[in-house]
Formats: structure tokens, sequence, C-alpha cells
């Protein structure tokens, strides 16, 4: 009878690569391999690092729809009503509600809607503010921003081992491997 996997009690096995080219192959095989809650920390964008890791696409350009929608809407909705409800005013025989008057203020509210549904559709989904990551804790994670480009597997993986993920991760170049503790 096989032995049950030990937990355990490290947050996240964490090393670095030198190139972005060789953080993408890891990213690809560890995907390959199954592993699923890894994350990869790099000085600049890497293009196409979200494919390599398997990652979904966003769900922040539907936000953004909906919050145009709601400012559109809403604006359509408010200057109908307060022209046309509320306070008609007779001028001239004009009609107390129409669309060409209207465009600048749906256009200015449907952009306003828009950055407040990005600024904090991006808060949400990217889970923020965090002020602490333990994967901080590696030595060389400074250099996160500098030079190196840093990836994180996660313990909470139902394919992480400590000795298997290690090896792995030496196979595919990763330096300074250490497991970091929350």
């Amino acid at each position: 009878m096989p032995e049950p996997k030990k937990k355990s009690k490290a947050h996240a096995l964490v090393g670095y690569f030198d190139t972005p080219a060789d953080l993408f192959h890891a990213c690809e095989t560890l995907r390959d391999e199954g592993y699923r809650d890894f994350d990869a920390h790099t000085p600049f964008p890497v293009h196409g690092l979200e494919h390599a890791m398997g990652l979904k696409p966003s769900r922040l350009p539907w936000i953004v729809l909906a919050c145009a929608a709601f400012g559109l809407g809403g604006a359509t909705l408010m200057q109908w009503w307060m022209g046309g409800v509320d306070y008609p005013l007779n001028i001239s025989g004009k009609p107390a509600f129409t669309l060409p008057s209207s465009i600048p203020i749906m256009f200015e509210l449907t952009v306003l809607c828009s950055a407040f549904g990005t600024f904090f559709g991006m808060w949400g989904l990217n889970r923020l503010p965090r002020f602490y990551d333990p994967v901080m804790k590696h030595p060389s994670f400074g250099r996160a921003t500098d030079d190196k480009f840093f990836i994180a597997v996660e313990a909470k993986d139902s394919k992480y081992d400590p000795e298997g993920t290690r090896a792995l991760l030496e196979k595919l170049g990763a330096k300074e491997l250490t497991e970091v503790e929350p």
C-alpha cells in the first residue's frame, strides 16, 4: 500500500532563471505536467507568458463593458427624465429630449464608468491591496525587479511534491531553489 503524501509546511518552492526564454519554457513544462498553482515574477512583461502558464483570459473586458453600458444607459435615462419628464422646458417648440444634444453627456458618463470599472475591476481581480506575499522571503527576490525571472510553485497545488517539484525545476535550470514558509 503506498504511503500517503506528506503535506509540506512550505508556502511555495521558489527559484529563478536568467532569461525570459528559460522561464517561458519552465512555465510550459509545469503547465504540461499538470501544475496549476504557480506564478511567474518578471522585471518586465514577457509576451505570451499567460498562455505558457495556461491562464484563462481575463474577465476585465466584460466588467468594463458592463460599466460602460451602465454609464450609457444611466446618462440617457437621466437626460430623458430631467429634460422630458421632471422639468420639461418648451423652448421655441423644440422637443424636451433629443439624442444629438445628449451625446456629449452620454459619451462622458460612458467613459467615466468604464474607467471606474477598469480601476476597481483590476483591484478586485488582482486581490489588491496585497501588502505581503510569502514569495518575497526568497533571499534573491529583490532581483525580480532587476534582472532575474522567478517562478513560484505553491504547496497547495495538488501535484506539489517537495522532492519531485524540486527535481523538475532543477532539471529545467532553476537556480537558488528555496522553500518559503507563510
